[in-house]
Order: structure tokens, then sequence, then C-alpha cells
């Protein structure tokens, strides 16, 4: 009885199986009728109805292009100070031998892809030379600036009218004719200064505080066809243009006290103005020392402020400025400009103490009007790194000046406080 059943239940299961492949045969042989009927690819369909969602989301991002990230870098510096001692020094007999000042940080000058440089005082040949009050330097000095691998010069200074009208044309011409681009005065009708540099688009621009009362003899279409000054309408303005024409601003203003470590309630009031109408960086000089640096936050971007850069290259030391330390230290910022798409922004910022050093020439002086003869130095401007106790140059010297560098070093970083996270 048993055995009937099963196999009673047997014969039912074969029945519905039947059934159900002959189901099965009819559904597929409608679809193939509709595909036939509508025209649909047989293999496109049974690819995208199997394709799992994941493989189509990774297949659909790895044809997409990201946009290319172009770079450069911008370094800037403080003033050129052509004292008496650094130029009257400088003179083999046939010639201003300036080839020494900038070899130790031409490595890192030369490296940039815009280096600038701030040059006070004039170059005038048809005047005599000079250091304070009035300064005029010895056209040699342009080719050192140039072979240290200097791009562009801010003349925008109070001493830019030590040799008058006559010795602004000159000191950009000498400059123009190395191949250098000046800014902060206008010597033609060339506008606002753009330079391009790897796709990147840089506008500079530079302003002095005042001219040490020597603008009192110009006319006002003078003053108003050569000199940069800061009135903020006109500053304003200039970088608002700056920035319809470029992807970045810098602007390199002259203000403060001289030989204050802090910037005034006017400095930091003007240079956060500046960033407000549009600017990116402000590379501050004048005080022949270095002041703090500042970043600031404005439309989702980091924007760099430093208050002073001190001095490059001086005769202001310990022992010349009423043993004030900082006259103989600078800083070299180095910034890291991005441009990603439509977007340019900082992306890193490096800071690079100086030092000048100042050694007696064996068997060499000169004459100066005022003291008579004087004994000759070797001026050189020192990357403070190197000086550290495994820096390059840290060996070549006694330990005495390597300590007095590395002070030197570790002070100005403790002073500027850099507060740039990424």
């Amino acid at each position: 009885m048993r055995q009937q059943r099963r196999q009673e239940r047997q014969k039912r299961q074969r029945i519905i199986a039947g059934l159900s492949i002959a189901l099965l045969a009819i559904t597929l042989g409608v679809i193939y009728l509709v595909i036939q009927a509508i025209g649909i690819p047989e293999q496109r369909l049974t690819a995208e109805s199997t394709k799992p969602t994941k493989t189509m989301q990774e297949s659909s991002s790895s044809t997409e292009t990201k946009s290319e990230v172009k770079t450069i870098t911008v370094t800037a510096s403080g003033d050129m100070l052509y004292h008496t001692p650094v130029y009257l020094s400088a003179y083999d007999g046939k010639r201003y031998d300036f080839d020494n000042d900038f070899e130790q940080v031409k490595p890192l000058i030369a490296s940039a892809d815009l280096a600038l440089g701030d040059f006070e005082g004039t170059i005038n040949p048809n005047k005599p030379l000079g250091g304070f009050p009035l300064f005029n330097a010895p056209i040699d000095a342009v080719t050192s600036i140039k072979d240290a691998g200097f791009d562009v010069i801010d003349l925008a200074h109070n001493h830019i009218l030590d040799t008058g009208i006559e010795g602004i044309k000159t000191t950009a011409a000498a400059f123009h004719d190395q191949g250098l681009a000046t800014i902060g005065v206008t010597v033609d009708n060339s506008g606002i200064l753009v330079k391009e540099v790897n796709g990147i688009k840089v506008a500079l621009l530079a302003y002095a505080y005042g001219f040490n009362g020597l603008e009192e003899s110009l006319t006002q279409a003078e003053y108003d066809t050569y000199l940069k000054d800061l009135s903020l309408d006109k500053v304003e303005a200039e970088i608002k243009e700056a920035e319809s024409l470029a992807d970045i601003t810098i602007v390199m203003p002259q203000s403060g006290v001289e030989y204050s470590l802090e910037p005034t309630e006017e400095q930091q009031t003007v240079y956060r103005k500046m960033i407000d109408f549009g600017a990116d960086i402000i590379f501050g000089g004048h005080p022949h020392v270095a002041e703090p640096t500042e970043i600031i936050e404005k439309d989702g971007e980091k924007k760099f402020i430093i208050y002073s850069m001190g001095n490059l290259l001086s005769n202001q030391r310990y022992e010349t400025v009423n043993d004030n330390y900082w006259t103989e230290r600078g800083v070299i910022p180095e910034v890291e400009i991005s441009k990603e798409g439509q977007r340019t922004y900082l992306s890193q910022i490096a800071l690079h103490p100086t030092w000048v050093s100042k050694e007696p020439i064996p068997d060499r002086t000169y004459y100066d009007p005022e003291y008579g003869v004087l004994q000759a130095f070797d001026f050189q401007v020192c990357l403070a790194e190197d000086y550290l106790p495994d820096g390059r140059y840290a060996k070549n010297v006694p330990e005495e000046k390597r300590q007095r560098i590395e002070t030197a070093y570790h002070e100005m970083l403790e002073l500027l406080d850099l507060k740039w996270e990424q």
C-alpha cells in the first residue's frame, strides 16, 4: 500500500516538472518573439540586466578625468641696502665686485619659479655714489642681483627719490636692461605687472608709505605719474583690477616703525584691508627688522601676511645699530601656489631665516670721505639653516659665529610665529 502511494507521488512530481519545463519554454519563446519584434539586441539586454550596480559605478568613475594640478613657488626677501661700507668694500680697483653677496642664498632664490626682491635706494650713474641718507649704489649691484636668481624688484620705498625723478628712471632702467621687471614705480604705461608661470597668472603690486619729504619738490603730475603710495582708494582699485587679470595677487607694501618687532595698528588695518580688497599674499618691508606673520581665512581660502621681512643685505647689525641683533637678520618666505581647475590657492609656506656675515678682507681698505681710510669687509648673506649643527656650512666657521647664526634662526622662527596648517 505504501509502495503504491509512493509511486503515485513520484508520478505527480514528474507531471509537475514536465509542466514547469513546458511553461519555461513557452516564456522564453515569448521573450524571444518580443525581442525580434521591437529590435532590442539580445546581448545588450542581457548585459545590462545582469550587471551589478557597483560595477556600473566603478566603470563610470574610471572614465572621469581629474583636473590637472599646477604648482609654482614664489620667494620674497627683505631690504637690500647698499650702505657705504657695503659698496666701497666691494671695489677691487677695477669694478665693484658683489658676486659673493648672495652666493649662499642663490640656490634657494634661483630655484623659485618667481623670486621677488626689494632694492632700497637708487642706481643713478649721473649722481655720486652714496649710502645713508641718500642711497645711490653702483650699477654692478644689479648684475649680482640678477645672478642670484631674482625676477622682479620692488622699488616702492622711502628712498626711491634720493637722486630725484631721474633716479627713478635710471634705477628702473638698470634692472630692465638685465631682464628684471620692477614694481612700485611707473616708468611706462604698461599697467599692472602680471607674470604667468606654469599656467598660473600672478599679479604684483607695491606701495610706499612716503618718500622722506623729497616728494615736496615734485609737481602733482610728477607724483601721480611715477610714485605709488598707500592711498587706500587707489590701492583698492588696483588690487581689484589685478584680481580681474590674474589668479593670485601679491602686494609688497613698505610701512611701519623702523626697528620695531611688532606691526603698528595701522599696518595691521591696512594690510588686512588689502586682503579684503582681494590680495592673497602680503610681503611687507621697511622696519629693517622682521615682524610676525598672519594667516587669514577668506572665501574658504587661506591668505598670508608677513608684516616685515627685515633686511636681506646691509651694514646694519649688532655692532653698528645700538646692539640690535635683529638688523642683521632677515627671512625669505617661500610660498607654494597651486591651481586646480578654476581654483587657485596657497598650498604650502616655508620660512628661511637669513643672517648677514661681515668679515674683514685681508690687506684691503677703502677711503671714506668722512672717516678716512677704513678696513674693507666681505658681506655675505647666509641661509641660517645651513649653519645648524648638521648644516652644510656648520663646520666652515668658528663655533661662536655658528652659534650666533643658529640663535638667529631659532629666534626668527619664534618671532614670525607661522600658524600654517594644511
